[in-house]
């Protein structure tokens, strides 16, 4: 930047104008004294712009973590967000789309969720037997009633990309009904 100042005051110096004539017509050049104006006054792009790389992270490079998360009271499409999120690996710095980046998520308490309005009773889930006839549709509640990891399994998945990257993503998500769970050996941290 000092370069680009030097050129301005060399620039609003005092300049002198030296007439060439040499018969084939008056040309007029502004001198300027070389001492005030620097060789490379104008920095060139390269060196105003940071340099930047792309990094795309290689499955062998990748570390798994893993995290814990109380589902008690939380809002179940928020909760849903966080977890696909946390599985896709959309925090760090180093997260490729085509590569399994993401963490193991463990949900605990998933039966006592908690949804806004009435989707109790209104959202409903479809289930089809493949025979003509065979809908089964549930609603919320009775789905929380029977399977509530299925509720949260349901949110999720619906998050996650629809192909074999999705499908190992979705094998990091472990969901359970009450406050136990066999990963403590893992030391899951609080996902933040």
């Amino acid at each position: 930047m000092d370069a680009i100042y030097r050129l301005i005051r060399a620039l609003k110096a005092p300049r002198k104008a030296v007439c060439e004539c040499r018969g084939e017509g008056c040309r007029v050049l502004i001198h300027v004294p070389h001492a005030t104006v620097p060789r490379r006054a104008v920095p060139t792009r390269a060196q105003l712009t940071m340099p930047q790389k792309t990094l795309s992270a290689k499955p062998a490079d990748v570390q798994h973590g893993w995290y814990i998360i109380d589902a008690d009271g939380e809002v179940l499409g928020r909760l849903a967000t966080r977890i696909a999120d946390a599985l896709r690996g959309k925090g760090k710095t180093n997260f490729t789309p085509h590569v399994d980046t993401g963490d193991f998520v463990v949900v605990i308490n998933c039966e006592r969720i908690r949804v806004t309005g009435n989707k109790l009773e209104q959202k409903m889930y479809y289930n089809h037997s493949g025979y003509p006839g065979g809908l089964r549709e549930r609603t919320l509640q009775e789905q929380l009633d029977r399977n509530p990891v299925e509720v949260i399994r349901h949110a999720v998945k619906g998050m996650i990309p629809k192909n074999k990257l999705g499908d190992a993503q979705m094998r990091k998500l472990k969901i359970y009904a009450g406050s136990d769970h066999p990963h403590a050996a893992q030391l899951p941290q609080p996902l933040p």
